[in-house]
């Protein structure tokens, strides 16, 4: 049974919805720096209307608050906004993440980016897509050559170890994004925009469609001691699996404190010009 022909139009209308209040919105709060906005939760209200008038047994994991567990063998994990801190700056990042689990493996995946009309989709064993073109993840053969993503937490930056993957994997790659939203990462290794990426102190809702997406285009998805990936794990690594030893690598030298270089001197950054 195929569920991406209807997945793919409640994408699309949660798409819509979101561009409505884009740059009109009134930003919330929910802890000290996670944001919120009427898009979000008018987004997945949308969504979880539509799901639940098509699979009233399915079980629903939603960012914003919906939950449901009553034993069943299908869940859905729903991020309305995967973006928000964008969104809400209107900075024209982010998207819609769906994706449907059966008997714990991921069964079918869709982001959907409304500003530029990307819709990437996967189904368990049928490859991935891009607006309904065939994707493939890069062939980059060397982390000195490869575009690698990642992300940091709305929260609590100061506390977040992050920083120092980041420092060593911006010296041993051709470069690093920070985009702001896991789904859209995943979802551009898995189309080869991006080579490898890793992040920390995700979310279910963050990972499930973009994981399978990955996958899906023949790429490869671990936990950063290269256990295979578990969506309740909060942490993630995917590539194009030829940089995956190397991606995992320099993380592991890292986590051991090996051969870790000092940040320069910002002094020597900001001395005047010599004319």
């Amino acid at each position: 049974m195929s569920f991406l022909p209807e997945i793919l139009p409640i994408a699309r209308e949660a798409g819509a919805l979101l561009m409505s209040y884009f740059g009109k919105v009134v930003i919330e709060y929910k802890g000290e720096v996670d944001l919120v906005t009427e898009a979000d939760r008018k987004a997945e209200a949308l969504i979880v209307e539509r799901i639940r008038s098509k699979w009233p047994t399915h079980e629903i994991t939603g960012e914003e608050g919906t939950r449901t567990d009553s034993g069943g063998a299908y869940r859905w994990y729903i991020d309305p906004l995967d973006g928000t801190t964008n969104f809400a700056h209107g900075y024209p990042v982010f998207c819609v993440s769906i994706a449907l689990e059966h008997k714990g493996e991921r069964i079918a995946g869709v982001v959907y980016d409304p500003t530029r009309d990307e819709l990437f989709a996967a189904e368990k064993g049928s490859g991935a897509e891009l607006n309904g073109r065939k994707i493939h993840v890069s062939n980059t053969a060397t982390l000195a050559e490869s575009l690698i993503a990642t992300g940091f937490p709305s929260h609590k930056r100061h506390k977040n170890p992050n920083i120092h993957f980041y420092h060593r994997i911006t010296l041993h790659s051709h470069g690093i994004r920070r985009a702001g939203s896991a789904a859209m990462d995943l979802a551009y290794v898995a189309c080869g925009r991006y080579d490898g990426y890793w992040e920390f102190n995700l979310n279910p809702w963050d990972t499930a469609a973009g994981v399978l997406l990955v996958e899906e285009a023949g790429g490869k998805v671990t936990g950063v001691y290269n256990t295979p990936f578990d969506i309740a794990s909060r942490e993630v690594v995917a590539s194009n699996t030829i940089l995956h030893p190397a991606l995992l690598a320099e993380l592991q030298s890292v986590i051991e404190g090996r051969d870790r270089e000092e940040l320069p001197d910002p002094r020597v950054l900001a001395r005047p010009r010599s004319s």
